[in-house]
């Protein structure tokens, strides 16, 4: 075997281990070492080319954009498990209550609010699926539009900012983390949107599938005009002064984390539901998801180091610079790679894999600047589209997972369906119009 094979192989090997269902972190740091032994006995490097390890690794380590994602983690999960999310949605369901389809209205702000905050898909959806569905259930909405609606306004948190999603394509693109969340305001915002009108044009369509609050529930509120204001304005003035602070540069992302993660607990903490309880959860879920996004970087970094060292990436960009097309055939072929791996492996384990090896033959291509914002954007709006889409997307899966037994897991997946449908025709407006990304930047 020629060493120039060894690269690869090594790609294959990793994705094997992966199907064959190996942790991610796991699988690329023993590739990284076995084709690291079989590398060094190849002639081609010596053990002296893996000191430099440590040293990526201590690089990785003393990111300061890196330390926004348990902040965001912790921000997001607060809201969540203080109950603040849910009170959101009562009381904006009740705010819409007189309209056909007013609750599924508030499933998409909610469900695209909570999504930006916590920035992880199998999070927020799993909170939306425990919060929405008992209430859309319990006023007549059908299994198909609530489960549909749940999942698609949990996968919003790819792309509306403040969302750790964006914070490491920033940081594995090599841009601005603050210039990605700008970029990324208008089309986010765009798709929430086009979720609201499709489910307005439903509702009035087939007025059965989503039913107004009863008269009398919402009669008994007498108040809802203070309910609003005490529910809606704090969370909503938390979000906006953490991404204000991001875009008028008075705060680095990280700084803004840290910012909302004080602010959700002093949300939570007026509201009297700051107990110990709540704040052990919140950490031990950060915990949680901060350690598999630090074992995942670990692991990649070995990968990205052994995978260099064998001309890996060499061939990756050699590759991808001369595929039919130019630009056209690259961008086809990258996103439809991304599409397929988003049904298997979660977001981070496609940005530690598989940008480091896009972002040279991108770069070589043209795309640098701001065009690289856009670049970043259509991959999270891409990946948005992978998990919804059956029979593997991840975030159907994460909705079964609280789903009753009585739903059956074909009406998630018609449920679905028109979201896909919406979801296809922003990311292609988003190609075909780079200015929808770049025009605040």
């Amino acid at each position: 075997m020629t060493v120039d094979l060894l690269g690869p192989l090594m790609f294959v090997v990793v994705f094997l281990l992966i199907f064959l269902g190996y942790p991610v972190a796991f699988s690329l740091g023993g590739a990284a070492l076995s084709f690291a032994i079989i590398g060094t006995q190849a002639g081609y490097f010596g053990w002296e080319y893996m000191s430099l390890f440590p040293e990526r690794v201590f690089g990785v380590m003393s990111n300061q954009v890196l330390l926004a994602i348990p902040f965001f983690i912790f921000m997001g999960t607060m809201l969540e498990r203080s109950r603040l999310a849910e009170d959101l949605l009562r009381t904006i369901g009740l705010l819409f209550g007189h309209r056909r389809g007013g609750l599924s209205l508030a499933v998409v702000f909610v469900g695209a609010l909570l999504a930006a905050a916590t920035g992880v898909v199998g999070a927020s959806v799993v909170a939306m699926g425990m919060i929405s569905l008992p209430i859309m259930r319990q006023y007549g909405y059908s299994d198909r539009l609530s489960t549909g609606t749940i999942a698609a306004s949990g996968t919003l948190g790819q792309i509306i900012p403040p969302s750790i999603v964006l914070v490491v394509l920033g940081d594995q693109l090599g841009v601005s983390v603050g210039k990605l969340f700008l970029g990324a305001l208008t089309p986010g915002l765009g798709l929430a949107f086009l979720f609201a009108l499709y489910l307005v044009v439903l509702a009035r369509l087939r007025p059965e599938l989503a039913p107004a609050i009863p008269r009398e529930e919402r009669e008994a509120v007498t108040d809802l005009g203070r309910r609003v204001l005490f529910v809606l304005i704090p969370p909503l003035s938390l979000i906006l002064i953490v991404l204000g602070s991001i875009f008028a540069g008075v705060a680095t992302p990280t700084e803004a984390g840290a910012l909302g993660a004080v602010g959700a607990m002093f949300l939570a903490a007026t509201r009297k539901r700051l107990s110990r309880r709540t704040l052990d959860e919140t950490m031990h879920e950060t915990l949680r998801l901060t350690c598999m996004v630090v074992f995942l970087l670990v692991g990649s970094t070995a990968f990205a180091l052994v995978f260099r060292g064998l001309n890996g990436d060499l061939w990756i960009e050699s590759l991808l610079t001369n595929l039919p097309g130019g630009l056209l055939g690259f961008l086809i072929v990258a996103n439809l790679a991304i599409f397929i791996l988003g049904f298997f492996i979660d977001f981070f384990e496609i940005a530690f894999i598989l940008l480091p090896l896009l972002t040279p033959a991108a770069r070589s291509l043209g795309i640098d600047g701001d065009m690289m914002i856009w670049f970043g954007v259509m991959i999270a709006m891409n990946l948005q589209t992978s998990f919804l889409t059956p029979p593997f997307g991840f975030s159907l899966f994460y909705l079964r997972g609280v789903t009753p037994k009585e739903i059956p897991t074909t009406a998630i997946y018609r449920g679905v369906a028109p979201f896909i449908l919406i979801q296809l025709f922003a990311l292609a407006i988003v190609a075909a119009f780079p200015e929808v990304v770049t025009y605040l930047l």
